[in-house]
């Protein structure tokens, strides 16, 4: 009798030792910062299941983690079978226990199912804890009535709100067009004391660059004495993403200048904003930072150097980068795809779309969107065609307003007006301003005016204050010789309070990146850019087909800004190199021709990104074949 009770208690003994092996492998595999995220909460389950397998009996310790691990894999089915486990061990009403539910369910995008944790587990000593977990659950699955009203009853019952609760508020207010919710929440957090926490100030700043309140958000930075990596990538992702690639080069530069070490997130935002600006020589420094960062085999930095490489202009190298993947997705292929399309290289384009789907990809609508492009840019009409009627039946891919823009466009341009309006008419989605718009675009490329009145009287009652299209009405109206169409489009444009977006271009070398309006006089160089200038006019006015008036040059009238940042390339940099030039608008046609003939004339070659695609402009050349 007393060896059977002896054999029990090291049994166990040997039981608890075993169970508190495996609470250690759970927690460390979760909080490993020496492998990548999904191998740790991978591990953590396996953990988990090995725990399961041994006979030893899962606790309220050990269930936070495996839930924790499910919520970040988003792994509803495992997630549900462990609830099982909790609800038999009776550990549900375990404060941990109950939270780690609620956040699994709302993270796996089952929230209903942690509303129902949370109804049926009521405790009063864990009710602001399960508030706060079911608030963060709402707001991740974007329930903004769900989530105020939530965090309103939470006040009415004179419940304690800390910053817990407040970081799960905040990111519900970053949606476009809820900026005064989130003003009235950052006011909360004012009141309550909690703007000076760190979390809380970097979840305020990431919330304003969401809503497009670049300014307040870039306030918020300043203000925070003790900034974190986090807290700086936050604002370099906030100018990105909003457009404002220079900003994100400054920011970086003052970043790197106090001691911070970038990280993968921070790279890809400045990437981001070489590609924008067309910064080969910053995005080539970017590329040495990661391979001396030992971020050479981060998949999301490789798709942004690839296309940081594209978009300014060097397929050769982003084509390196793409053939040196080990593993390749669908957001690879499709950067790729994408810069073939742009540089007008449509079947080099198609041909990889094919291997794609050849080596088991599956293509999605952003990849099918890039090789319609491609197709569109080359005038490959009978591919575009092709791919178009594959989405829908080969992969049950209901195209969007802007696959039936491009095959528009495709249409359009290839002279199939009839059949670009027909397939408007035909579409399973509401058209919108780009669907018409490009129905406009091809409107002018073959001089059908009537079809080109129809097409903006659709566009007004979509996007009445797009000037573009205005301006685009009153070109097609200036090429028939239609004063008075041109002149009811001006009014209609002073009426509505109108302005034409300034036209930019940019030019690098040297590490600096040259900024250029039209008729721009304020770079240092000026003078020397316009007496170049006035040569080359002198020099291309002697090809047949090129009129321009030399008197508004000289004044600095009508100079657009590309032909001043090509000066200044030619200026300064050697014979025979590229010189690329990024332009904000689509190049006019007096510019295309100018720089063909220019081209001609000095050894260098262009390469002009406008609004919609790569023009090499080589010994009178030009890569689109004049058509774009």
């Amino acid at each position: 009798m007393l060896v059977r009770a002896k054999y029990k208690f090291v049994s166990c003994h040997l039981m608890a030792v075993k169970t508190k092996l495996y609470h250690h492998l759970l927690q460390s595999s979760t909080n490993s910062t020496s492998t990548p995220a999904n191998t740790s909460w991978n591990k953590s389950l396996f953990a988990y299941l090995e725990m399961l397998r041994s006979g030893s009996f899962p606790d309220a310790f050990a269930f936070p983690f495996a839930l924790k691990s499910c919520a970040a894999l988003s792994l509803p089915v495992t997630g549900k079978q462990i609830h099982g486990h909790v609800i038999k061990t009776g550990c549900l009403l375990e404060p941990f226990v109950q939270t780690s539910l609620i956040s699994m369910y709302g993270k796996c995008f089952l929230i209903d199912n942690a509303r129902k944790v949370f109804d049926e587990n009521p405790q009063s000593s864990t009710l602001m804890v399960c508030y706060n977990a079911l608030i963060s659950g709402y707001s991740f699955n974007l329930r903004l009535k769900d989530t105020v009203s939530l965090f309103n009853e939470m006040r009415e019952m004179g419940m304690e709100i800390n910053r817990v609760t407040m970081l799960g508020l905040i990111p519900i207010c970053g949606i476009p067009g809820k900026m005064e919710l989130g003003m009235s929440v950052h006011a909360c957090c004012a009141k309550f004391g909690f703007d000076v926490d760190l979390s809380v100030g970097n979840c305020l700043l990431t919330m304003y660059v969401k809503c497009g309140e670049i300014n307040s958000g870039r306030k918020i930075f300043n203000e925070i004495p003790e900034k974190e990596l986090i807290t700086w990538n936050a604002m370099i992702n906030g100018y990105a993403q909003n457009g404002l690639a220079n900003n994100v080069l400054e920011l970086y530069k003052e970043m790197k200048s106090i001691g911070f070490s970038p990280d993968p997130i921070t790279l890809v935002g400045v990437l981001s904003s070489c590609a924008h600006l067309g910064a080969l020589s910053v995005g080539c420094e970017i590329e040495q930072q990661i391979k001396i960062c030992g971020f050479g085999s981060n998949p999301l930095l490789n798709n942004a150097l690839l296309n940081m490489y594209a978009r300014c202009g060097n397929l050769v190298k982003a084509r390196d980068i793409f053939d040196r993947m080990p593993v390749k997705s669908v957001v690879s292929y499709t950067a790729m795809i994408g810069g073939y399309g742009n540089h007008g290289l449509g079947e080099i384009a198609t041909e990889l779309f094919d291997d794609m789907i050849r080596s088991g990809i599956r293509p999605d609508r952003a990849a099918f969107l890039s090789v319609l492009c491609a197709c569109s840019h080359a005038g490959l009409t009978n591919e575009g065609l092709y791919y178009f009627r594959m989405m829908h039946r080969e992969y049950q891919l209901q195209p969007g307003p802007e696959h039936y823009s491009c095959m528009v466009d495709l249409l359009g341009r290839a002279g199939k007006l009839n059949d670009a309006r027909e397939l408007i008419e035909s579409m399973q989605v509401k058209p919108d301003g780009a669907v018409w718009g490009a129905l406009l675009g091809a409107c002018k490329i073959h001089k059908n005016l009537e079809l080109a009145e129809l097409a903006f009287e659709r566009i007004i009652e979509l996007e009445p204050t797009n000037i573009g299209y205005y301006v685009l009405l009153s070109n097609i109206y200036a090429q028939a010789g239609n004063l008075e169409g041109m002149l009811r489009v001006r009014v209609m444009m002073r009426k509505r309070k109108l302005k034409k977006e300034p036209g930019c271009s940019y030019v690098e070398f040297n590490g600096r990146v040259h900024l250029f309006f039209a008729g721009d006089r304020n770079h240092p160089q000026s003078d020397e850019i316009y007496k170049k200038l006035e040569q080359l006019e002198i020099l291309v006015k002697k090809f047949d087909g090129f009129k321009e008036d030399g008197e508004q040059l000289l004044n600095g009238r009508n100079v657009h800004s590309e032909k001043l940042a090509i000066t200044l390339g030619i200026l300064n940099t050697r014979e025979g190199s590229d010189i690329v030039v990024i332009k904000n608008l689509r190049i006019c046609g007096d510019c295309h021709l100018f720089i063909k003939l220019v081209s001609k004339i000095v050894d260098h070659q262009f390469i002009v990104r406008d609004a919609t695609r790569f023009h090499h402009f080589r010994n009178g050349l030009c890569s689109c074949k004049d058509y774009w």
